[in-house]
């Protein structure tokens, strides 16, 4: 019989965010939009949608 050989598995997660920021899409007029989350003065994300 082979014995059997245990492994450990170790994880990490990345900090909880403090604060959330919250878009209502239902205030916004109909049209295409486009989103840029910045941070000292540099594009991080940039996304575009459309309200219909």
């Amino acid at each position: 019989m082979q014995k059997k050989n245990r492994q450990s598995f170790e994880a990490k997660i990345d900090k909880l965010p403090d604060k959330i920021v919250y878009l209502n899409v239902n205030h916004l007029e109909k049209g295409d939009y486009e989103l840029n989350i910045i941070h000292q003065k540099k594009i991080i994300k940039k996304t575009s949608f459309n309200k219909k």
